[in-house]
């Protein structure tokens, strides 16, 4: 049997969260984890995807049962049915502008033996959530593929006796030098770099040897910075806006989809933006449109962008 070669695998924990929007009157509980929004989307955009994850017990089999109907290769996921799933409670203020995150629980960390001995992808995205992933299964994944990035919001986060997380600049700076395409917040790179000036904080990124480094502004869009040359991504129109959860994977989602068709990084910017502007018009990882409204929203934004 041919080995495949996957466009995209994600590394990362899947998560139960339950979501409190103060415009509905009760909590709702989904599939979370930042593996689950950007697989979603690179399946919308007809590419192929693995997940590497850890689940417990407790995590539900029609979950699995969708994900396998979304035709998302789960071979690399864990089941350990005496453990528990990574839990969170999402709470966003009433304008969606602002969450506070409280972990319920946690499931093992991914080890070097749990990775598929024969996974190779076109590009593999770290997406930690909760310090799930080490340096040195990072090295492994970074002979996988031929792209590797990086979204450290995981490595970031300390979490308190009662589960309240909290923000650390603390992250193995090793890491950097293994990863091609950095992901974040402007939040998190500010932490990660202890610069606020998002220039300087960008610029602290590239000097780690990081090539393509992307900070993602929510409703005021995203910066991608490719070898030191910043364009400014505006954020796509959304019909709605209803739950701002993944918008940030979505982006990855898209953009590592296009990039692994040789697509210029403007233009993979531009579909991650679409992507995130369709994730937020429904509730966790229910809604993100079809290609065509995916392209024809991003063609929106690169047309407006590149005429003089």
């Amino acid at each position: 049997m041919e080995k495949q070669t996957f466009d995209v695998a994600v590394v990362g924990h899947f998560a139960i969260d339950t979501i409190c929007l103060l415009s509905r009157s009760a909590p709702f509980v989904v599939l979370g984890g930042s593996v689950t929004y950007v697989s979603f989307v690179t399946k919308r955009l007809d590419g192929t995807v693995s997940v590497i994850s850890k689940v417990g017990g407790d995590f539900p089999q029609a979950y699995l049962w969708w994900l396998r109907e979304e035709g998302i290769d789960l071979s690399g996921v864990v089941k350990l049915k005496k453990k528990g799933t990574t839990r969170f409670d999402l709470k966003y203020s009433k304008d969606l502008s602002k969450r506070t995150l409280k972990l319920q629980s946690k499931a093992a960390p991914i080890k070097l033996s749990n990775l598929p001995k024969s996974l190779q992808a076109k590009a593999v995205h770290i997406a930690p959530i909760a310090g799930e992933i080490s340096y040195e299964v990072v090295k492994k994944l970074k002979g996988c593929a031929e792209v590797l990035s990086l979204d450290p919001q995981g490595l970031l986060r300390r979490f308190g006796k009662t589960g309240k997380v909290t923000s650390s600049s603390s992250v193995d700076k090793r890491l950097f030098s293994l990863v091609n395409i950095y992901k974040s917040s402007l939040e998190e790179i500010t932490a990660l770099t202890g610069e606020s000036d998002i220039n300087a904080a960008i610029k602290a990124i590239h000097d780690f040897g990081v090539k393509t480094v992307i900070v993602t502004l929510g409703s005021q869009g995203a910066v991608l910075s490719v070898e030191k040359t910043v364009y400014n991504i505006p954020p796509c129109s959304s019909r709605v806006y209803v739950d701002p959860t993944g918008a940030g994977d979505a982006f990855m989602g898209g953009f590592l989809t296009e990039y692994t068709r040789q697509k210029d990084s403007f233009w993979c910017a531009c579909v991650g933006s679409a992507a995130a502007s369709l994730v937020i018009e429904g509730i966790g990882p229910t809604f993100f449109g079809e290609k065509e409204e995916i392209y024809q929203r991003a063609r929106s934004v690169y047309e407006k962008e590149i005429k003089p």
